[in-house]
């Protein structure tokens, strides 16, 4: 049957043409998406920068540990504490090294640092002196020396004057004398030395942390404390080595670069394995169908079923060995112009080192082999139970649209996906709306649709072909009954169409709802008229709320971002949580916030207000941590609804020295709306802050939202779409060849070629119409599902396509299977002779 196999693959070479390249490219894509997941997984962190020129630095190891019965748990302080001043006494000539937000006004975010730690990165001066008076800055590029400026702090504004300009650092940073940089920031976050390591252990005593490798930092051991009782370590990391990259001001957007770099990977390798599967058993099934008659005629001739399962498995192999193969060793030369763009869209690093592996190869080789196996196990069921007798058929009909078994393959696998979905909503609507929860489910819906699809083609033809009956001529009447006529082979043309509209048009309209339901959620418990947001990622300085407040007619709100750590997973796990500061005065003038329970004019410094995913009751007391690992045991007088956009409240005594991230301004009764616009414009003045009216920042919030979460949506699919339109394009050369007898039928009746091929013309518009029309159908049920889960959280949602790109998607289809229909029927000359 090997043989035999072989020889079907010699003389049907067009028909497995497709089948060939699709299996080839979706083995190079997984090979290549291996590729770039191990460069991005096993590539070495980036050299450290900051303290690229220090070998030795020492920092406090910020860390709040809790015990309980099962053990201990730790997380990082989001508030930090800083070094011990008496440190700097045992470490002379240490370098005291102070972090603090200072920035120039209308330039990019930067920090702040005293003048001595230019040492550390290093960096050295391009122009002009070092500041030695507390109004003197030097400034890396930005600025021109002689040049007074504003620069905001966490106090305030004030003019420096630029003495200096720095060579580019990993972080623009504004230079200050080291007195002064004292006075704006008196906490110490690093000592810097030129030391022997052993050295400086010795010199800090048991201040030092234990563990880890020579050289490096560990992890402090706190000292002993009671089940439940915080321990917030006053040990000092001694960092050296690569370890001092762990203080660069790039590491947590390297880590979410990463992160974005591995799951674009993971989410494309799990839709190539999809598609590949369902373009080698949509294409099998096909040929399968084409070749009833001559399968008949091997069964006649005493061939088995088993036998000729066995050959159509072999030619799988066959096509799959050679493919995939080919695949293997072609995809690595794809992931690196992969990360390239990817890294020019900011989803990944650009200092990732490109894997060298070849197990990626191995793996997508095997990937291949597995996936062509896979997708012809149906295929050969079929063709092992044609009986011989079919060898005297005559007649080309299709007996029945559907068999048993694809109608409970894809009533089951339609029901998986429904009765997922109903369970998410219900149990758990936020979870349902996140990508590798949704993305599972639209693979399910497609495949249910692609298999049910023969029940929906002659109805939905009849439908689309009817506007057409208006027409002169049978031309209408010959499009639409050879299209129903087939009802097969109109769904197994149909199905790349429906596969790449639908993972278009669901994944991005999914994405366009999840946005603009999350901006809802923000945007709607806003009473305020206008917002003070800052312009860069420090929040609003003291200088500037105290000018806030003072601004006649207008009542003024800050909310301001801290953490509060709670012991959960039955008093094992600290958790992390976010919180907003408020000033319960003042909050219902800015906010409607929902509240099931209680009441937010409770609210003080010994009480809070909480979500439904602390699993709390009104009364009910708590005990938690602050942001600078301090305990506390707060009283629950509010319960927030399950719309809240916060996760709890309490009052700004809980938000230490972390800066407003954003100031909510109401008129008051009778109060002019431009003069208070104009006030606030003045106060924002020179402190890195804008003014802007409730709606024209809830269309900014939208856009930036929309913009981040369609990058990685928009790369995806970038590479899914040049994987099924070969698949729509190779249906339709294999289904060329049936046609031919037809078409020449056309010819021989009178037809011109002209019309014969706009006859063709017309009917691949059909198919790809008939494809659109599924594509609608699996779209909606998933969006429907995504709108009800939704709903859930903020109620009611819009359910939102992005027309543009989708409608982009289907004129592609268009082109191309018109193109792959056209070029075969033009060489008909008139003379075949139909088949019976």
């Amino acid at each position: 049957m090997l043989s035999i196999a072989w020889s079907t693959l010699r003389t049907r070479s067009l028909s497995f043409a497709g089948t060939f390249v699709a299996l080839a490219l979706g083995t190079a894509l997984m090979a290549a998406l291996g590729q770039l997941l191990a460069s991005s997984v096993f590539s070495p962190d980036r050299a450290p920068q900051r303290y690229a020129a220090a070998p030795v630095v020492v920092v406090p190891d910020e860390r709040i540990a809790v015990k309980s019965w099962y053990g201990e748990s730790s997380a990082p302080l989001a508030e930090p504490r800083g070094l011990a001043p008496e440190l700097v006494a045992r470490l002379p000539g240490a370098v005291v090294d102070r972090i603090f937000p200072a920035r120039l006004d209308g330039g990019p975010s930067a920090v702040g640092r005293p003048w001595s730690a230019t040492r550390t990165a290093p960096q050295r001066l391009s122009a002009g002196r070092a500041p030695t008076r507390g109004d003197e800055i030097v400034v890396t590029p930005g600025a021109r020396v002689g040049q007074r400026v504003q620069v905001v702090t966490a106090a305030g504004s004030r003019k420096y004057l630029v003495v200096g300009l720095a060579s580019a650092s990993p972080q623009p940073t504004v230079f200050f004398t080291d007195e002064q940089a004292a006075r704006l920031s008196p906490r110490i976050d690093a000592l810097v030395l030129w030391r022997p390591v052993a050295e400086v252990r010795a010199a800090l005593g048991s201040a030092t942390t234990l563990g880890g490798a020579a050289g490096s930092g560990g992890t402090a051991a706190p000292g002993s404390v009671r089940p439940g009782e915080p321990a917030v370590s006053s040990r000092v990391k001694v960092l050296t080595g690569q370890d001092r990259a762990l203080l660069d001001p790039t590491r947590e957007a390297d880590d979410q670069a990463r992160n974005n770099t591995n799951t674009i990977a993971g989410i494309a390798a799990g839709f190539a394995g999809f598609i590949a599967i369902f373009v080698v058993s949509s294409t099998f099934a096909f040929a399968v169908r084409q070749r009833q008659r001559e399968f008949a005629l091997l069964r006649t001739i005493g061939a088995t079923a088993g036998q000729v399962r066995r050959m159509v498995y072999g030619e799988a192999l066959l096509i799959a060995i050679v493919a995939s193969a080919l695949g293997a060793l072609i995809g690595p030369l794809g992931a690196e112009p992969i990360l390239d763009r990817l890294s020019s869209l900011g989803m990944a690093p650009a200092w990732l080192v490109p894997s060298t592996t070849s197990v990626p190869s191995y793996v997508a080789f095997a990937t291949g082999v597995l996936v062509a196996v896979l997708g012809v196990v149906v295929a050969a069921r079929r063709a092992g139970r044609v009986r011989p007798a079919e060898a005297l058929r005559e007649a080309a009909v299709e007996p029945r649209a559907m068999t048993i078994g694809r109608w409970i393959a894809g009533g089951g696998l339609l029901a998986t996906a429904v009765i997922s979905m109903t369970v998410n909503a219900i149990s758990d609507p936020d979870g349902a709306t996140n990508n590798k929860t949704f993305m599972p489910i639209v693979m399910l819906l497609i495949a249910a649709v692609g298999l049910l699809a023969p029940v929906f083609v002659r109805p939905v033809t009849t439908l689309l072909a009817a506007p057409l009956a208006h027409l002169r001529g049978a031309g209408a009447l010959v499009v639409a009954a050879g299209a129903g006529a087939s009802t097969r082979r109109t769904a197994a043309v149909a199905a790349p169409v429906l596969v790449t509209v639908a993972l278009a048009a669901t994944l991005l309209g999914a994405a366009a709802m999840t946005d603009a339901t999350k901006t809802a959620m923000q945007t709607a418990p806003i009473r305020a008229d206008y917002l003070v947001l800052p312009t860069g990622v420090a929040g609003l300085d003291r200088q500037l709320v105290d000018r806030l407040r003072a601004v006649h007619g207008a009542d003024v709100t800050t909310v301001t971002p801290t953490s509060l750590y709670t012991l959960e997973g039955a008093g094992t796990q600290l958790i992390k949580r976010p919180a907003e500061a408020v000033n319960p005065a003042a909050l219902a003038t800015a906010l409607s916030v929902p509240v099931t329970a209680g009441s937010l004019a409770e609210l003080r410094d010994d009480t809070i207000a909480v979500s439904p995913t602390w699993e709390l009751s009104l009364g009910q007391r708590v005990t938690l941590w602050q942001a600078d690992g301090s305990r506390a045991t707060l009283k629950v007088v509010a319960l927030l609804g399950a719309g809240s956009a916060v996760d709890s409240y309490v009052t700004p005594a809980h938000a230490l020295s972390t800066l407003p991230s954003a100031a909510y301004v109401k008129l008051r009764p009778g109060a002019s709306a431009t003069e208070v616009r104009q006030a606030l414009e003045r106060a924002t003045d020179g402190h890195n802050a804008r003014a802007v009216s409730k709606d024209a920042w809830a269309v900014t919030a939208t856009d930036r939202r929309t913009s981040a979460s369609r990058l990685g949506l928009l790369a995806v699919l970038g590479i899914m779409l040049s994987y099924t339109v070969i698949a729509l394009v190779n249906t339709l050369l294999m289904a060329a060849p049936d046609r031919a007898g037809e078409h020449g039928a056309l010819r021989l009746l009178g037809a011109t070629k002209a019309q014969v091929l706009r006859y063709v013309v017309a009917e691949a518009l059909l198919v790809v119409a008939v494809g659109v029309v599924l594509a609608a159908v699996a779209t909606g049920l998933g969006l429907l599902g995504l709108y009800a889960a939704l709903a859930q959280l903020s109620g009611p949602a819009a359910i939102d396509v992005p027309w543009q790109p989708v409608t982009g998607v289907i004129g592609l289809c268009i082109v191309l299977a018109v193109l792959a229909a056209v070029l075969p029927a033009s060489r008909i000359k008139g003379v075949a002779i139909p088949r019976a």
